[in-house]
């Protein structure tokens, strides 16, 4: 099942380029395209949630379609979503959320780091 530890860290870390690291404590996983993150996890909640960059009208039409959805915590929540993985958000719709996440970031690496990351893959 996707909303799951295992089963997000095999979606998320099945994105070319991706590493993870956890830099703030042992709480938070961070997953990274490059040098930046693209997903932060509460690994150890129950049920996991993940924080995920978001175009800001996208951000909006997320929460106002699911309750498990909200203002990224301890982030921008211009930019940011926290999503409760709950099973109450479809596999689909966070399959979409997550590769949206992973699209920004990628975006905007400098030029340099898209092509040291497409000389690693």
């Amino acid at each position: 099942m996707l909303q799951t530890y295992e089963g997000l860290c095999a979606q998320i870390e099945s994105k070319p380029g991706c590493t993870r690291d956890m830099p703030f404590d042992f709480d938070t996983l961070c997953f990274r395209v490059g040098k930046k993150i693209f997903v932060l996890m509460s690994w150890q909640d129950d049920p996991v949630t993940i924080n995920l960059k978001c175009d800001p009208e996208k951000a909006l039409k997320w929460r106002s379609y699911f309750q498990a959805i909200t203002p990224g915590y301890h982030m921008n929540h211009k930019h940011w979503n926290t999503v409760v993985c709950d099973g109450s958000v479809p596999d689909s719709a966070l399959m979409e959320m997550i590769n949206d996440s992973y699209n920004l970031v990628y975006a905007g690496l400098s030029m340099v780091e898209k092509q040291a990351l497409e000389g690693e893959l």
